[in-house]
């Protein structure tokens, strides 16, 4: 979150959204386990990955999923790698173990082994004969039901087929208060920690996030106040469980404070997000929606910033992210909607496709849902000034891409049903 305060200086210098990717280099992933039997007390999946192309490899920009249905959470383990144990690492996403590299090549004609192992933390067996990836091979074998990607683009296998919605996440925002028992129930959280982003010492108070009716529905209403010394933000975020999918939500902008004078550099939000374990954590993700009703980091506002971030280092600051902006004025109601799939994420502001990334820019882990209000900078030193963002409703839907009509169509659905909250994810 940290980096939120300075994103200005990875996006100027990257405004336009990025040209689609020349054809990827061609390589084959080959398989076998040691571990052939249905039931196990883990699976042992070894790879060999070879690049059948005429150009050398960055195996940091390569990723191997191997998919299983097996319940969590697990542990990770290597057990050998022909580049080295310590250059190997592992990840849990939705439904699929994620191999990646910390460095090293692979040339034209070379081929490089890894061997594996993942386990469930309570070390009960599972069932591995439901596994996409698995087969009870012995000897290398090509593979397609594993999945090899370079910088976020397929470059080998057949991913498993999806149908339908897996899964559905809706919420009216139908809460009382802060305190409302039914928020963290439904696994949100109001934040009231210290730390970025925004102004340092900045506070975030659970009486910033409230629940009135405004335009005849109840909203989610994120405060921000300003006098230049005492400063307060707001956010409220759900858990991290979301990937591919869509995104959807109808937030409403404000141009002006409700009280005092125009001018602070503030920044209203929604957005998802993955922890940064480490700087250029490989594995960190996030995708926003930013409006800056004043600009700020060097440019005039209003501003519609759509980012997509590979990773970031905080200190000294490195960010490798994209974004595309719209110069003009979004005050009022809006309907966001990203939808992340195949490899694209689609920014749509109001129906419209506003932006559209891809490559190392997709993510790779489950993500949390945020939204929160918060300002550059301390501002005028004076009176204080009360800005509003508001919040109708929030959709995801999980492995589905949902256009944005439709979106509105299933909302619509759930109020003519008086269904104010559901998540079955």
């Amino acid at each position: 979150m940290m980096k939120h305060l300075l994103v200005a200086m990875a996006v100027l210098g990257t405004l336009a959204v990025p040209a689609q990717a020349t054809a990827a280099p061609a390589v084959r992933l080959q398989y076998y386990t040691t571990a052939p039997q249905p039931a196990a007390p883990q699976a042992e999946p070894i790879f060999n990955l070879v690049n059948s192309g005429t150009t050398t490899l960055q195996l940091r920009d390569l990723k191997i999923r191997y998919y299983f249905t097996g319940s969590g959470p697990h542990v990770f383990a290597c057990s050998w790698a022909r580049v080295g144990c310590s250059q190997v690492t592992g990840t849990f996403g939705n439904g699929h173990l994620e191999l990646g590299f910390r460095g090293g090549t692979l040339g034209a004609g070379a081929q490089t082994q890894v061997e594996v192992r993942f386990y469930r933390a309570d070390w009960q067996s599972f069932s591995q004969s439901d596994d996409y990836s698995f087969g009870a091979v012995s000897a290398y074998t090509d593979w397609p039901k594993a999945t090899v990607h370079r910088s976020g683009t397929l470059m080998w296998g057949d991913p498993p087929p999806t149908s339908g919605p897996a899964g559905v996440l809706f919420d009216d925002f139908a809460y009382t208060n802060a305190d409302d028992p039914l928020i963290a129930a439904r696994n949100w959280t109001v934040r009231t920690n210290p730390g970025g982003p925004g102004v340092p010492g900045a506070t975030w108070p659970k009486g910033n996030v409230t629940f009135p009716t405004a335009d005849g529905a109840k909203v989610m209403q994120l405060k921000a106040t300003n006098d230049g010394v005492n400063i307060t933000q707001s956010e409220m975020l759900h858990q991290r469980k979301f990937f591919e999918g869509t995104y959807a939500a109808r937030v409403k902008f404000s141009d002006a404070p409700t009280t005092g004078a125009d001018g602070d550099e503030t920044v209203q939000t929604f957005f998802t997000i993955t922890p940064l374990d480490a700087p250029m954590d490989p594995n960190y993700g996030e995708l926003d929606f930013e409006y800056l009703p004043n600009g700020g980091w060097g440019l005039t506002g209003p501003l519609m910033y759509m980012t997509s971030w590979e990773t970031y280092q905080p200190d000294p600051w490195l960010a490798d992210n994209t974004s595309t902006f719209v110069n003009s004025s979004h005050a009022g109601w809006h309907d966001l909607v990203v939808q992340v799939s195949g490899g694209t994420l689609r920014y749509y502001v109001d129906g419209r496709l506003a932006a559209e990334h891809g490559g190392k820019y997709y993510p790779e882990t489950p993500m949390s849902i945020n939204f929160n209000h918060w300002f550059i900078t301390a501002g005028q030193t004076g009176t204080a000034r009360t800005w509003i963002q508001q919040v109708d409703w929030v959709y995801h839907s999980k492995n589905e891409v949902v256009s944005p009509a439709e979106v509105s169509s299933r909302v619509a659905g759930y109020r003519a049903g008086n269904v104010t909250w559901q998540d079955t994810i």
